[in-house]
Parts: C-alpha cells; structure tokens; sequence
C-alpha cells in the first residue's frame, strides 16, 4: 500500500509541476478568442448551478407527494408537489437550452482557438532558420505540434469546460452532502482515489508513447504520401513499388495499432478495479442512509436527496477526474506545442542593424568562408575567397558537391558561415537587417516551387509590391515566359498545376521559364541563377541566352550551371573543387591554361560542348 501511495503522490508531483503549462494554455485560448471563452464560462457556471436545484426541487417533491399521501389525496395538499414538478420541469428545459447554446458558443471557439493555434505553427515555421530543416529531432517536434494544433484545442477547452462545469456542481452537491455529516463526503473523497492514479498514470504513459512513436507516425505519413501523390505515381507504376510500400505502411500501422491497444487494455483492467473500489464506497454510503431512514432519523425525501447527491457526486468526482486527466493530457502534448514556438532562430537582426544603401548593382565578397551544414563533418566551404565586382557577371562551374549552391545558401543569410564573412560592398551581411539582406538577392533555384496558382500569380510572387501586370509582362517576356503563357487557354489567369479544378500542367522547362520570370520580377541588385536553363532544350536555351546580356544589365549576377554554353557568356568563371575556388578566368583564359576547366570542356567530359559526332543522327546496327 506504501509502494502505491508513493507512486500517486509521485504522479501528482509531476502533475501540479505539469500543470504550470496549463496557464500558458489558458492564456493562449484567452488570447485567441476572449469574447467566446467569456460567454463559454458564463454558460457553464449557469449549468453547474442547475443541477442543484434539481436535487433540492427533487426533495420537495418527494416530502409534499408523502404529505399529501398522509391526507388521503387533498388534492389542495398536492398543489405544492405539482408545481416543484413544475419547477423541475422548467429547470430541465432552461438546462437543455444552456447545453445547445454552449456547443454553438464551444464550436466557436475551439474554431478561433485551432485557428489561431495553427496560425503560431507557420508563423514559426516560417520564422525557423534553414539549419533547422537539417534536422529530424525539428521534424519530429513539427510533427507533433501540427498534429497536435489539429484537435488538442478542441480537446482542451473541452475538458476544461466539463472541469468547470463539474466542479461548480460537484461543490453544491458536496453542501447537500454535507448536511448529513463529514462521512458521506469523506467515503466519496476516498472512493475515487484509485481511480486519480489511474488518470494521472495513463495520462502520462500516453504521453510517452506518443513520444516514442513520432518518427514511426512520421514515416507513415511519408509512406501515405508516397501512395497517393503525382510525383510519385509514375516510378511507382513502373518499378512496382506500390506493394511494397503498402506493405510498410501496413507493418507500422499493424505495429502502432498493438502498442496502443496494450496501452488501452492495461488502462481499461486499472479503471474496472478504480470503478468496482467506488460502488464499493457508494454502497456502504447508501446502506448508512438507508440505516438512518430505518430509525427514523431522516425522512424519505431526505433520502432520495442524499442518494441522487451521492450517486451524482461520485459520478461527478469520476467525471472530474477524466476531466483532470484529460488536461493534464493535453498540458503534455501542448508543452511540446510550447517547445516547437520557444525555438528561435540564430539568423536574426543585428542590434543596430546599418541601413542597407540604395544599389544599382553590388559588390559581393566572400572574405575566407568556412561553412559545413548542421550535422555533417565534411566543409561545404573551406577558406573559400572569392569577389565579384558591381555590375559584373560570375559564372560558378564544378563538380557536383563542390560547394556552388552553398554560396546562395549563404548569400541570401539562410546560414551563416563558421568562420569568414560574406560581404556586400564591403560591409558584412551580418550587420544588415535580414529582411534587407534578402530584399537585395533574386535567386531562381535549381528546383524551383511549382505554385499551384495562375500564371500572373506565379509570376506576381517573386515581388508582390512590384507586381502590377506591366511588370509581370516585362518579366515574362524577359524569361521567355510570355509566348508560353499568351498561348494558355486564360493566358495569364490560367490556372497552372494539377491540383485544383481547370488547372493546365506545364512541362520542366516552361515550369522553369515561369520561375525564372518570377526571379527577374525582382527589382534587387543581385541576381543568382542556379542552372537556369537545366530544363530548357537547346532552342529555347539558345534563345535565352541571346537575351542574356540585357536581362543581366546593371546588376551583379552570379551563374550555378554545369553548362559550359552558359559559363562562357560570364565576364569571369570560377572553377570550384572541395570548397575552393581552383581556377578564375575568361572562358579563353581558362580554355589557354589547360586546367580543370579546360579538362571539363574536353568532348569526352559529360557536360561539354557536343562533338561533330553525337551531332551526326544515330543509324541503326
């Protein structure tokens, strides 16, 4: 008994510790919605109070149907018990109306509570630097707290709606009970401590499990979306892979489904004994009322009032403790709400940021850069230097891996370096505003999003105050975009993408002519193009690059390609290797030197220029 008694204050420990969230949760449903949790808890407090009145009007009804018994049918004598009825009928309807307008007010809320909930989740999300991605604990912790903004709000005002609402009713009861002495509320005090460690412990075993199991819940939701999206559909179909991750999802919803029915059956054997220990008490509680009536000590009505008290009270102390469980519960899992919102971002604001000054064009230095991504041993940038003056074009070439996309990652402040710095015009990125920063820079990356939207939209998203149609349509025709869009059923209010009805799918390439319109959109100084025509075929590549010049006119632009079509048309190259740049230069320059580059463009290096011989159509056998 010792043991069980040290487990419970244990638990109740780590519950008052646990429930100090519970003032954030209050305050966080407060702040979404004050209007509907005020009129919520006016409610309740009303619905607390009328089952009381029931019981006592219960009472009266009894002693005047008894006392008009003893006068033989007086109908005079009845007169009071009907209207007691009465009255208990009136108070059933008014308890009634306060239940439906409570799920109408409760609707609402948990509505403004969810919303407001899931409005933190992005607003942080967004917030979170790159290097979070980078890891699968932030995964895990996204996980949780998007699964948990779902329904856990909804849950919580729930339980605390029925905690209130229990609680005002089970203290009027308490004063019913009370009227007949210390023990009735003692046995009911008792009668329901089993059953507070039985809530406490599965509150908190629940809680760890689903700990335990978010990457496993993670992996189905991977293995889901495997199974139903467009972009897996075809690989799937033609390397049969559709069983076999049928099969995996399976396997982990089979393995889930058992650990939370092992959970559920140990809670339901633990509630039976906390259940069959409570009739115990009631029945000892009734059988001493019933003792007192024998003797005449209590009348019959004052027994019908303790018994539906009692019985009320110990169903409300049991109600009362789901209710507690079920906020503590929910102070679990929204202290990893709490935990994913308190993350802050290390890409952050200098004090003082300098104002970032008006630029036609810029200067860009990276000033010996060190950098490698979170988790990794190996340097991406290993003393990397390099500049590019203002207004010039760099083309950045090398082997995959060298290092070329990690210096967009840095440029635009996604990161910043573990030694060295990355400067504009002479003055570290680290001392701008980031938003400025990121206002200077213009990327198209090498995988652009595909924004299910129309196409002015697309195009519109890369600068919304620039956005206005001429600017769009300066920008398509800018990218080679326009042709491809004028030729769309709407043109520019056609729907792209497959996801939303009338939507009209485009090609790799023409997906990337819209991102690329979206880039020049921009008005920044700086414009990086990370293999910008990667998805494009040699005629509407060679097009582009005709226009290329204009296009790069009075900014600095910085060239990712493993083309070398493309590098050429750069006022220098720079060659990359292991985090260094190897080799700078003109295309001849290099081409002279007989270096990496020059090796690169040799016709038996993949990627180079095509030779006079795959230029010759292919003949069969």
């Amino acid at each position: 008994m010792s043991g069980t008694s040290s487990i419970l204050f244990e638990r109740l420990r780590k519950a008052r510790a646990q429930f100090a969230e519970l003032a954030r949760a209050l305050e966080l449903v407060w702040n979404a919605a004050s209007g509907w949790t005020a009129g919520w808890g006016c409610l309740l407090l009303l619905q607390g109070v009328l089952p009381v009145a029931t019981v006592y009007l219960v009472r009266n009804v009894v002693n005047q149907a008894v006392a008009a018994f003893r006068l033989r049918g007086d109908f005079r004598a009845l007169r009071p018990a009907l209207v007691s009825a009465g009255m208990i009928g009136l108070v059933l309807v008014v308890s009634e109306l306060m239940k439906s307008l409570s799920i109408w007010v409760r609707t609402g809320q948990a509505a403004k509570v969810q919303d407001h909930i899931t409005a933190l989740v992005h607003r942080q999300s967004i917030a979170a630097d790159l290097a979070f991605y980078d890891s699968p604990d932030f995964y895990n912790r996204l996980h949780r707290a998007r699964e948990e903004a779902s329904y856990r709000p909804a849950i919580l005002i729930e339980s605390l709606g029925s905690l209130l609402q229990n609680a005002v009713t089970l203290l009027a009861m308490a004063g019913v009970i009370l009227r007949f002495g210390y023990w009735p509320m003692f046995v009911l005090l008792v009668g329901t401590v089993p059953a507070l460690y039985v809530v406490l412990s599965s509150a908190a075993r629940q809680h760890q499990w689903h700990l335990r199991t978010t990457t496993d819940e993670r992996k189905t939701w991977y293995y889901d979306w495997l199974l139903t999206a467009r972009e897996s559909a075809a690989e799937l179909r033609l390397f049969s892979l559709g069983g076999h991750f049928e099969g995996a999802y399976q396997a982990l919803r089979r393995a889930l489904r058992d650990q939370r029915l092992k959970l559920t059956r140990h809670q339901s054997i633990a509630e039976f004994g906390a259940g069959v220990f409570a009739l115990a008490s009631s029945g000892a509680a009734v059988a001493w009322i019933a003792l007192k009536a024998v003797r005449g000590l209590v009348s019959p009505g004052d027994v019908a009032m303790f018994y539906q008290a009692f019985q009320q009270g110990l169903g409300l102390m049991n109600a009362l403790l789901a209710n507690v469980g079920q906020v503590y519960g929910s102070s679990l899992f929204l202290g990893g709400l709490f935990e994913f919102l308190a993350l802050r971002p290390r890409i952050a604001d200098p004090q003082g940021p300098y104002p970032l000054p008006h630029m036609q064009g810029a200067e860009v230095t990276f000033r010996d850069v060190s950098f490698r991504y979170p988790g990794r041993e190996r340097l991406a940038l290993d003393g990397f230097n390099l500049t590019i003056p203002a207004g010039s074009s760099a083309a950045i070439v090398g082997p995959n891996g060298a290092g070329k996309s990690t210096l967009v990652n840095l440029l635009c402040r996604f990161y910043d370096p573990e030694s060295g710095s990355v400067e504009v015009d002479g003055t570290d990125l680290r001392h701008f505003a980031v938003e400025d920063v990121r206002r200077s820079v213009t990327v198209l990356f090498q995988q652009p999003v595909r924004y299910n939207a129309t196409a002015r939209q697309n195009i519109a998203l890369g600068d919304l105050k620039n956005a206005g149609d001429q600017n769009i349509a300066e920008a398509a025709i800018g990218a080679g975009a326009d042709r491809i869009i004028t030729e769309l059923p709407a043109g520019y209010d056609q729907l792209l993408g497959r996801w939303f009805a009338d939507g009209t799918e485009l090609s790799i390439g023409e997906w990337q002519r819209i991102a690329l319109a979206r880039a020049f959109l921009k008005p920044a100084p700086i414009l990086v193009l990370d293999e910008p025509t990667s998805a494009m075929d040699p005629w509407a590549e060679a097009e582009w690059l005709d226009r290329f010049r204009q296009l790069a006119q009075g900014r600095t632009v910085i060239l990712i390609t493993h083309r070398m079509a493309i590098a050429h048309m750069a006022d220098e190259i720079h060659v990359l290797a292991e985090g260094r740049v190897v080799e700078s230069g003109t295309h001849e320059q290099l081409m002279a030197r007989g270096g990496q580059y020059a090796q690169a463009c040799s016709p038996n290096v993949l990627g180079a220029e095509p030779t006079s011989a795959l230029k010759r159509p292919l003949r069969h056998a």
